[in-house]
């Protein structure tokens, strides 16, 4: 559990509030309008949504596909033993040998670049949640303080009458307040990971398989690698 969650259940009765207040308008011109616009989503339900994000799976999830890599090593230890044969198979053999082995372990395009590009994006998100709820469970700390939260606590425990046909200018402007402030910081988080996926898209590609060198074709000569010459079909 940390800061957010402790604040989860006061914060989210606080923002319930809001949300029935601004449910009937805010105050023309206010800067959470345009908040509003972009999130497409009253205050109080976009830190419900908020509140599932968690680091942790993330976390676990990069730590996992980093011991995936452990498994190309291997394969890669096994492709760079020796071959104590000669000819035409055994050079066809090492060229597609050397694609393969670049293809698994060669660059950031190669399968081992991806997957550790695949588990750094986890981190990367394990941390923007992590930063977020603080930065959210801030936000929420200040608003729930503040003396906007007083007015609008007052502004909707006068009954479900009043709910219903407006509330007072001053719990207007407090709940606009509120909204503003914990709508800002969600508009930065997601700008945040937004970022991310930009900065991460290019090493999170597929990862194509290019084959290299001339393609060897058999001949009509025959026998086995390490005696006659011979050319196999790769």
């Amino acid at each position: 559990m940390d800061f957010l969650d402790r604040l989860a259940e006061p914060g989210l009765d606080l923002l319930e509030r809001v949300d029935t207040l601004l449910a009937t308008g805010a105050p023309e011109g206010h800067r959470v309008w345009p908040l509003l616009r972009r999130m497409q989503v009253l205050p109080g339900d976009a830190l419900r949504g908020f509140l599932d994000l968690r680091p942790g799976p993330l976390a676990t999830a990069g730590h996992a596909v980093r011991r995936h890599v452990h498994g190309y090593d291997h394969a890669c230890a096994a492709l760079t033993d020796p071959v104590l044969w000669s000819g035409s198979a055994a050079t066809a053999y090492g060229q597609s040998r050397a694609t393969l082995l670049r293809h698994l372990d060669e660059g950031p395009e190669s399968l081992v670049g991806r997957l550790e590009a695949t588990a750094g994006y986890a981190d990367a998100l394990a941390d923007w949640v992590e930063g977020s709820r603080l930065a959210a469970a801030r936000a929420l700390a200040e608003a729930i303080g503040s003396a906007e939260a007083v007015a609008v606590v007052a502004a909707t425990s006068a009954g479900r009458a009043t709910a219903q046909t407006g509330r007072s200018a001053v719990g207007a402007v407090a709940a606009a307040e509120i909204g503003a402030r914990v709508l800002a910081v969600l508009c930065v988080a997601y700008d945040g990971v937004e970022t991310l996926l930009r900065q991460w898209s290019p090493s999170l590609a597929e990862s194509p398989w290019r084959p290299g060198g001339a393609r060897f074709r058999p001949d009509t000569g025959g026998g086995p690698p390490g005696g006659r010459t011979t050319r196999v079909g790769w």
